[in-house]
């Protein structure tokens, strides 16, 4: 009989609790696998400096190791000075304290990044990283999804002996955006591969928000697209929307347990405007056919977090 991995999510839908909203709402495990995300940074601008500040703040609650980036990485020109002026500058104080950079391409970004080392890419247009057993990575190119890229992510993703697969890249395959929306030739090209080799988590950008999606054929997916560039009013909130927010900028810290992902998403004032949990629950039967191949089902203790409040 085959089997398949099976998620389990505690979606907590925000109130309005300010006092907590500066609060650590993640474990903080030891051994744990601790890292943020931030997509479309490649602006300089009032915003990217705050959460570049608030990044740094937050990890001396949070000590995560590495920085997965959604793409849009470095908007205009990519001169030597661009990449000091759009990245290397804002975020000193994280590399000088030794946290890594991963990043994807996004529609705004030349190949040549792939060449920049503390991007991570090793000249490659995607790949794969492991932090540690049972958790892999796959950064993946969404603007060219080819037979030769859909090749190579199956040959990884069927080798990686991990639980947790987690891809990230540019576009978001489900989106409520009014600009763009989801990506449905990427999904098309990319979903099926996904629910084949039992992906859990993915995250994206793109669109000039945050966005939870409701787990979509069993698969979690995040946009995160406002670490310095926001198209307020631009969410059109859908059947889609678990939670989202298109007013501040924002990033995201996430810590893996075991078999359970825990997220909070923070705003350039420190605030806290979403958390939860994700849960894999194991293997189950197949279900028939015309079924998902990651059903959800609900968590039974749902983990004691609370977004903050959505702000007007």
């Amino acid at each position: 009989m085959r089997r398949l991995s099976v998620l389990v999510f505690a979606l907590v839908l925000p109130i309005a609790v300010v006092a907590a909203g500066q609060e650590l709402r993640l474990p903080d495990a030891e051994g744990s696998v601790k890292f943020a995300v931030i997509g479309d940074t490649g602006e300089p601008s009032a915003g990217q400096i705050a959460i570049a500040k608030q990044m740094a703040a937050w990890r001396a609650k949070f000590p995560f190791k590495f920085v997965l980036m959604m793409g849009d990485n470095l908007y205009g020109s990519e001169s030597p000075g661009d990449y000091q002026k759009k990245f290397s500058g804002p975020y000193k104080a994280l590399l000088d304290g030794g946290v890594e950079f991963h990043a994807a391409l996004g529609n705004h970004d030349d190949a040549a990044q792939t060449q920049f080392k503390p991007f991570n890419m090793n000249g490659q247009k995607y790949y794969t990283f492991k932090p540690q057993d049972g958790v892999r990575f796959f950064a993946l190119d969404s603007n060219y999804v080819d037979q030769k890229q859909i090749a190579w992510l199956e040959k990884e993703l069927s080798a990686s002996g991990s639980g947790w697969k987690i891809p990230f890249f540019h576009h978001p395959l489900y989106s409520s955006g009014k600009t763009h929306g989801s990506a449905e030739l990427q999904r098309s090209l990319l979903e099926p591969v996904f629910l084949k080799y039992g992906v859990n988590v993915v995250f994206s950008g793109h669109e000039h928000f945050y966005e939870r999606i409701k787990p979509q054929k069993g698969v979690a997916y995040f946009i995160i697209g406002s670490s310095s560039k926001l198209r307020r009013g631009d969410l059109n909130k859908s059947e889609l929307t678990v939670y989202g927010n298109d007013q501040t900028y924002a990033f995201m810290l996430v810590e893996i347990v075991n078999d359970e992902l825990f997220f909070q998403t923070i705003n350039d004032k420190g605030e806290t405007i979403d958390a939860g949990s994700i849960r894999r629950a194991g293997d189950r039967p197949v279900a028939p056919t015309n079924t998902t191949t990651q059903p959800v089902v609900p968590q039974s203790k749902p983990s004691p977090v609370q977004p903050g409040p959505e702000r007007k």
